[in-house]
């Protein structure tokens, strides 16, 4: 099923050439199996999406751009651009706001998507995208499903206002909104696919009810990629697990709630317990072995049980559950309360996940 014309072809061979190489790289990870989503990225030129980046010096962040007067920094402007890694985009006062992500993990998110499941049954598949950034993972599901079936959601016009002009210069015109993402976008649901490309703390309600019974909502957690099954909308139910790849995103910004209250002390957030000498550890990560430091899985489980469990209590967990992979761990969402589990929901080991806005 095919979208709308896929814009400009490159307008010298050296572009042409990079994105082929790009693709080269994307399908040597494993990735752009399905035809449908090969052509997409073929065909969509990420350089009209970046046409600018920042790259880390040691006197801080360097701006290139395919504008730039310098052939050296246009180059390699151009050879970041289509490789395959994640690129720096929107900077405000020194802080990083919007990435480009590294497109093989883009691929395997929209592939992971399935949604040729959605389109087996209705045939057409309506999805939501939380984080716009550049606009190019919207251009891409525009491409595959058609524009008339996507929209994708960013909380500042500084930064939906360019990606919606570079859309429709590749010929693209997606519901471009400008919108706290937690919220969803309720006047264009509902929707049978959900995908985020910030990281969030917990699964905002707001997203379940908008969807179809059924639908797939993918979005980073906890240095993780969690996939949730949607059971009952109005019941604000689903469940799923985490895919086995790590996930690190810019965290999902919200407006602030002028109503809210100053959070309360949470009990959850406790030291670790004294030692014998009757002194806490003062180090978050007091005696906890180099091994478990440097292991990307046990960095996953941290964060997925800050809210309950120590560092201690943490590692301990950890290695007596054999250093679990992501994939033997899952979430559950039922109406107000959503909580981690390692291999079954049902289990011993469930973890509460914090509550929207914290």
């Amino acid at each position: 099923m095919s979208g709308t014309p896929t814009g400009p072809e490159p307008d010298h061979e050296p572009t042409a050439a990079a994105r082929a190489e790009l693709i080269r790289q994307i399908r040597a990870a494993g990735r752009l199996g399905d035809p449908r989503w090969r052509a997409a990225f073929e065909e969509v030129p990420r350089h009209l999406f970046v046409p600018y980046h920042f790259v880390a010096t040691p006197r801080g962040y360097q701006r290139l751009s395919g504008s730039d007067p310098d052939p050296g920094r246009r180059a390699r402007w151009l050879e970041d651009v289509y490789t395959d890694m994640a690129l720096a985009t929107y900077m405000r006062d020194g802080e990083l706001v919007s990435t480009s992500s590294q497109p093989s993990l883009m691929a395997m998110m929209l592939e992971d998507l399935r949604v040729e499941e959605a389109e087996a049954q209705g045939g057409r598949c309506r999805v939501l995208e939380i984080g716009t950034g550049t606009g190019y993972n919207a251009a891409l599901l525009s491409h595959r499903l058609g524009a008339e079936h996507v929209t994708t959601v960013d909380l500042d016009e500084e930064i939906t206002g360019p990606a919606r002009d570079r859309l429709a210069a590749a010929g693209y015109r997606p519901a471009v909104v400008t919108g706290d993402g937690a919220r969803g976008c309720p006047e264009r649901a509902p929707y049978d696919r959900i995908i985020a490309t910030c990281a969030l703390p917990s699964v905002p309600p707001a997203w379940i009810t908008q969807c179809t019974p059924g639908a797939l909502i993918l979005a980073p957690l906890a240095t993780g990629l969690i996939t949730l099954r949607v059971t009952d909308p109005e019941a604000v139910r689903a469940e799923g697990r985490f895919l086995p790849t790590p996930a690190y995103f810019v965290p999902l910004r919200a407006r602030p709630d002028p109503t809210a209250q100053p959070p309360h002390p949470d009990p959850s957030e406790r030291p670790d317990p004294p030692t014998e000498s009757g002194e806490h550890h003062q180090n978050p990560h007091h005696a906890l072995p180099r091994e478990a430091l440097r292991d990307d899985r046990f960095h996953f489980l941290r964060t997925l049980t800050a809210n309950t469990l120590t560092p201690n209590e943490a590692h301990t967990l950890w290695h007596h559950q054999n250093h679990p992979r992501r994939e033997r761990f899952g979430v559950t969402v039922q109406g107000a309360c959503q909580y981690a589990w390692l291999d079954s929901a049902e289990g011993p080991y469930r973890w509460p996940l914090p509550g929207p806005g914290s």
